[in-house]
């Protein structure tokens, strides 16, 4: 046996991404910060290629004008006639909302019929080793037959086997429901203050949220309300691009809308999921706007607290994603939490996606009788 020395080439690395899946990944990103502007993430683009010399390291010669090329090609961007500009297409939102959600829940898997597991057992999808009795409807295909024999055998014998109703056991198993969820957004200015960048994981948060609604809980219901000033819905195409303005925050509007968004979903759990950083500053008051930005103003907090009770009374639940470390902030949230009996995580900014994922995919209760 003969064996032939080279020197290593990562053309061989079946694992290594291409140069264009390497600098679409990065473009993306950009394209995401720069709220959808692809000339401004181009250029972005350009001036870190400059700095690290990223297609320098690439065979072939490949260069940022091959890439815009590809991205034409293969349908990322086109050339909007009206705006006399390029835009991202339909498949480059989809490809972000992917990519955030491999980012933050890459071990999904998809689910069924409703696809979110209770804490309760009864008739459902997922068989378990624990049984119980017959009740009429329930799928033969479940019945526990060595249990069923040993119950007919107690009163008969094999010569004269006799099976009764009440004694056909069935496997219990694990319930499935839907839910209707509304994902509140803070737009406000705050949430890029002071240096941090709050708005880019709520962003791919919210992304990831809807691509995994879409694919693996189909029976489920999302709906997405960005609030600064005031509250307006956003579509799922939009949220790549979102972007923080110069806005006080109308917690109160965001729940409102949110709840009267789901006061029109016949579905059996019902939720909002708010991502902040925690201070409400303002609420319409008599048609104008009423703000204060100092502290926590009690006249706003408690018009708030109120939103968040009657929330509770429509068996709506609230769970607060508190991105900001301030200590009377977080005591904002508490009294929240208090007031509708919701939940609430205090998360990093690099928590984020694993807190609101667990939690979306377990808390699931639906009365069984």
């Amino acid at each position: 046996m003969h064996f032939k020395y080279s020197e290593w080439s990562d053309r061989f690395n079946k694992n290594k991404k291409s140069p264009f899946d390497t600098l679409l990944n990065l473009f993306q990103e950009l394209l995401s910060i720069a709220g959808g502007d692809v000339s401004q993430a181009l250029r972005w683009l350009n001036q870190l290629d400059d700095e690290y010399e990223i297609t320098d390291q690439f065979e072939d010669g490949y260069g940022l004008g091959d890439f815009i090329d590809d991205l034409k090609e293969r349908g990322y961007i086109e050339f909007d006639d009206e705006q006399s500009i390029m835009v991202p297409t339909s498949k480059t939102d989809r490809s972000i909302r992917k990519k955030a959600l491999e980012e933050i829940f890459n071990q999904l898997k998809k689910g069924s019929k409703g696809g979110h597991k209770t804490v309760y057992s009864g008739r459902g999808l997922e068989r378990q080793p624990e049984t119980r009795s017959w009740q009429h409807g329930d799928d033969t295909a479940h019945i526990d037959g060595t249990g069923t024999l040993m119950n007919a055998l107690k009163h008969t014998t094999l010569d004269q086997f006799s099976l009764r109703e009440d004694d056909i056991e069935v496997y219990n198993t694990d319930h499935y429901t839907s839910a209707a969820t509304v994902l509140l957004i803070d737009l406000s200015h705050s949430m890029i203050l002071y240096g941090e960048d709050r708005i880019t994981p709520a962003k791919k948060v919210a992304m990831a949220l809807s691509e995994l609604i879409m694919n693996s809980y189909e029976k489920d219901s999302l709906e997405i309300i960005a609030f600064g000033n005031e509250a307006w819905k956003i579509e799922i195409k939009d949220l790549p691009y979102l972007k923080v303005g110069p806005y006080h925050t109308n917690t109160l509007q965001g729940l409102q809308m949110a709840r009267h968004t789901l006061q029109r979903k016949k579905f059996a759990n019902k939720q909002i999921f708010m991502i902040t950083d925690g201070k409400p500053s303002c609420m319409i008051e008599n048609g104008k706007l009423y703000k204060n930005s100092f502290g926590l103003d009690r006249k706003i907090v408690n018009k708030v607290l109120d939103e968040a009770v009657k929330c509770k009374r429509d068996q709506i639940s609230i769970t607060t994603f508190m991105i900001a470390r301030d200590p009377y902030l977080q005591n904002f949230v508490r009294e929240l939490t208090e007031a509708n009996q919701g939940r609430a995580y205090y998360s990093s900014l690099n928590e984020l996606g694993g807190y609101i994922f667990e939690d979306y995919i377990r808390n699931r209760r639906k009365n069984v009788k």
